[in-house]
């Protein structure tokens, strides 16, 4: 009997992996918009954290410390708007597993 157990339990776990597989390749094609400045300065990232666009709106041009401070903001927007939508994706996956248990991503 506990050898059907552990069996069901590990092909539980690869269904799981698989899942989680076709989570990640689908999340792998989400893009989000991080922005800063009231949209003077956006950035286009993956959910696999790929910058793939940025655009600079030219009235910020003029100032370099503004800028620089604008597209660090606008690409912490999108890092954890990234996150955001991963941990929203994934979350069912955390479902049944123990208190504490954390995701490798």
């Amino acid at each position: 009997m506990m050898k059907g157990g552990l069996a069901g339990l590990m092909k539980q776990a690869q269904q799981m992996q698989e899942n989680m597989k076709k989570a990640q390749d689908a999340l792998a094609l989400v893009d989000v918009e991080g922005s800063a400045g009231a949209g003077a300065v956006k950035v286009v990232m993956s959910c696999q954290h790929k910058v793939k666009r940025v655009m600079i709106d030219a009235s910020v041009m003029d100032d370099k410390e503004m800028l620089e401070d604008l597209i660090v903001t606008a690409l912490n927007e999108a890092v954890a708007k990234v996150e955001a939508t991963s941990s929203e994706k994934m979350s069912g996956f955390s479902a049944g597993m123990p208190p504490g248990f954390k995701l490798p991503f």
